[in-house]
């Protein structure tokens, strides 16, 4: 069998056809691999496993608390007041330099095992095909060139290139930013260098399954995943912070002034005829009493406090300087999806005809009842046994919209229970699901409106029938989507009864179209008080996200951190700027959209660099570099 290319490039799996992507992994899209293959690929690529870097060691750690300059002249001072002769003030020294250290050390290592805690996670199982023959198989066993089938709950175990699905949809938010789930696709994608969140027919390591089932080919794994690219920035440097960066400037101006004076005492005392080891033993003792003994000490009990402080508010300080440095921050750069917004999507609008409501009426009249009962029943999401809804985001908001006015999904099917259904496929842009009528069949359909007003013959007005202006309800779709809304048409129609055959392109005909649906994952009711205190602070914010530039656009207007006068720009456009015109536009942008997590940490470096202090907030693994 041949073995996956070697080249120091990433292969663009997205790119390329099927039979390609099989032929270099060297499988079989039926089979799967063979389980000795698949072993000795294993000893050969090593386990679907992220590297994690050294952790620091408890003696590492209590180490690193003594090696500020500022401690270091303390030391000094100590054993030069010992050997003169002052051991009450080499003790006293010391004790304070041990006291501080121990402060510095207790506070490090409980944020150490606190991210340690986090961190542990239960190692997933994946379901493999080899020998033509399903296998549950540890995700760290999974090589190139394994077959995996993913479902509904799935955590995707490798990075792959799907081969076979069924109305597949992945939350990719933890890597793109993107609060709805990602619909798949099979085709291959003629664009070589897609944003990661548009190459629909990959899946990636560590994403979630919301619906849909799917056979994916593992293209990349461990270190080489897109979430190991990630971790594999996680390696910059923290620099050292702007306290610290002034105590050691300080400090050395300190212990530079302490010597010249008393430098100049000796050689004073010395002309004047003091014995020579008199005076040396005068300008000694001088050193030791100039230098501020307690202030590392004060500063240490005081950014401990501030820790504290912190921790009562939910913040977990790791490192006690970076206390002092959130008071001195100039920029806030913050992710959308989860930080500013609540990671959820939720109805913000429904447009039936020249009405818009921001939910259901409570008076559910027609078409107001048919647009929510298609909201309820053309639905894949659900709720388990603790009364959470799972299922796909978007089709969560439209259960829960329709629930909040008493159209519950398992009393209308009681009425109406599902006969069969058309998923959703990328296609079409659309699903369909056919449900038992006391006047034959009731099909209903949601969709992408440039893919279903097409296929409508007439609208449900509050009348009863009427004419359907198609471009005039396009116009409207436009205009919500222009505010950054993921925008759904919705529609019906009656059959006498159940098509013997369920050919979409004869079911999803003739339609009745009932309304739009505007979605939006709402920002967090404290994100714009928090924008404006930064504004009052003189701290400006910064929106980068890896969302769409129209919703990244409307959330940022909605919470002040953009104008409608400021720019917004994308990776792809940062990334053909060069080192002049990004240092150029850098000042003057608010908003920065379809970043991935390289040029997320290009930004903030250059936002460093310009002289300011520079915070990044955000809740995702794309993040974490730039963090």
């Amino acid at each position: 069998m041949s073995t996956r290319p070697s080249a120091p490039e990433r292969t663009p799996w997205h790119s390329l056809p099927q039979a390609d992507v099989a032929a270099r992994l060297g499988s079989d899209s039926e089979r799967g691999l063979s389980h000795p293959e698949a072993a000795a690929r294993l000893a050969r690529e090593g386990p679907n496993a992220l590297a994690e870097a050294g952790r620091r060691s408890p003696l590492a750690m209590l180490a690193a608390q003594f090696t500020d300059f500022m401690i270091l002249v303390l030391i000094a001072a100590a054993v030069v007041a010992g050997l003169v002769g002052e051991p009450q003030d080499s003790i006293a020294i010391v004790v304070i330099v041990l006291l501080n250290g121990a402060m510095g050390f207790v506070q490090e290592y409980r944020a150490e095992r606190a991210l340690a805690a986090l961190r542990r996670m239960a190692s997933p199982q994946a379901r493999a095909i080899r020998n033509g023959q399903p296998t549950l198989v540890d995700a760290r066993a999974l090589v190139p060139g394994d077959l995996v089938e993913l479902e509904a709950g799935s955590i995707v175990p490798a990075d792959l290139r799907l081969v076979e699905l069924a109305a597949l949809g992945i939350d990719e938010s933890a890597l793109t930013g993107e609060s709805q789930g990602a619909e798949k696709r099979l085709p291959a994608l003629d664009d070589r260098d897609l944003p990661l969140g548009e190459r629909r027919n990959l899946a990636y390591k560590g994403t979630v399954v919301t619906h849909g089932r799917a056979r994916g080919l593992v293209v990349e794994t461990g270190m080489r995943t897109e979430i190991g690219r990630i971790a594999g920035l996680l390696s910059a440097d923290y620099g050292r912070t702007p306290l610290q960066q002034r105590l050691s400037r300080f400090g050395r101006q300190l212990a530079l002034a302490v010597l010249a004076i008393c430098a100049v005492i000796f050689i004073a005392g010395w002309l004047r005829g003091t014995p020579p080891l008199t005076m040396l033993l005068t300008a000694i003792s001088l050193a030791v009493a100039a230098i501020p003994e307690a202030l590392p000490a004060v500063v240490t009990i005081a950014l401990a406090l501030g820790a504290a402080r912190m921790v009562r508010q939910n913040a977990l300080i790791r490192r006690l300087p970076a206390v002092e440095t959130l008071g001195s921050v100039t920029t806030i750069c913050t992710d959308k999806t989860g930080t500013l917004t609540e990671n959820r999507m939720r109805v913000e609008c429904l447009q039936v005809g020249d009405d818009r409501h921001g939910a259901l009426p409570a008076a559910l009249d027609s078409p107001w009842r048919e647009l929510g009962r298609v909201m309820a029943l053309c639905n894949d999401a659900g709720f388990d046994a603790a009364g959470r809804a799972v299922g796909d985001p978007t089709e969560i908001a439209l259960l829960e919209a329709a629930a909040a006015v008493g159209l519950h999904r398992p009393e209308l099917e009681q009425r109406h229970p599902r006969l069969a259904e058309l998923p959703f496929e990328a296609a079409r842009a659309r699903m369909s699901s056919l449900h038992g009528d006391e006047a034959g069949v009731l099909v209903l359909v949601k969709g992408a409106p440039e893919a279903v007003l097409p296929r409508c013959a007439d609208r449900l007005s509050a009348g009863g029938e009427a004419a359907l202006d198609v471009a005039a309800e396009l116009a409207r779709a436009e205009a919500m989507a222009g505010e950054g809304l993921r925008v759904l048409a919705l529609a019906q129609r009656r059959v006498p009864a159940l098509p013997e055959s369920l050919d979409a392109e004869a079911v999803e005909t003739g339609l009745r179209f009932l309304g739009l649906v505007g979605l939006i994952d709402p920002p967090r009711a404290e994100a714009g008080e928090a924008v404006v205190a930064c504004r009052e602070a003189g701290i400006v914010p910064i929106m980068i996200t890896g969302d769409h530039p129209a919703t990244a656009r409307a959330i940022a207007l909605r919470l002040g951190i953009a104008t409608p006068d400021d720019i917004a720009l994308t990776g792809r456009e940062l990334e053909r700027l060069d080192a002049a015109a990004f240092e150029r536009e850098i000042g003057r942008v608010r908003g920065y959209a379809r970043n991935d997590p390289a040029p997320k940490l290009r930004l903030v470096a250059a936002l460093q660099a310009r002289g300011g202090v520079g915070a990044l907030t955000g809740a995702g693994g794309d993040d974490a570099p730039a963090l």
